[in-house]
């Protein structure tokens, strides 16, 4: 994965728009919490192939964290803290957030085809 580049994001985001598509939407703290700390709080949410046609997308943001955004017919998607993405081979749009330790704190993944198990 590559930091950022906002523009070029952009073009990726919009390629998937107006297709149907699944999505991966991950947030957390994890795990990480609990095991350093006893009294700390998890939370964190899992999406895995859900397939939305998304009118729009936006990434917006300055610095090292952005946020991405899928318009919806009635809603939205977002993800807040993605700070790397990539095209893989599959043509599946990965995009990532992780702390300073490196651990994953939100992940947004667009695909046309269902992402495996």
């Amino acid at each position: 994965m590559q930091p950022i580049e906002i523009d070029q994001l952009q073009q990726y985001i919009d390629a998937f728009a107006n297709k149907e598509v699944y999505i991966h939407l991950e947030t957390t703290n994890g795990a990480y919490a609990s095991h350093f700390n006893k009294d700390a709080y998890n939370a964190g949410a899992f999406i895995r192939n859900a397939q939305v046609t998304y009118q729009r997308g936006k990434i917006v943001g300055a610095g090292s964290t952005y946020r991405v955004g899928l318009k919806l017919e009635i809603g939205w998607i977002y993800a807040e803290g993605v700070s790397q993405y990539e095209l893989d081979k599959n043509n599946r749009l990965l995009m990532a957030g992780h702390d300073r330790e490196g651990r994953l704190m939100v992940a947004l993944q667009i695909s046309e085809t269902p992402f495996k198990y």
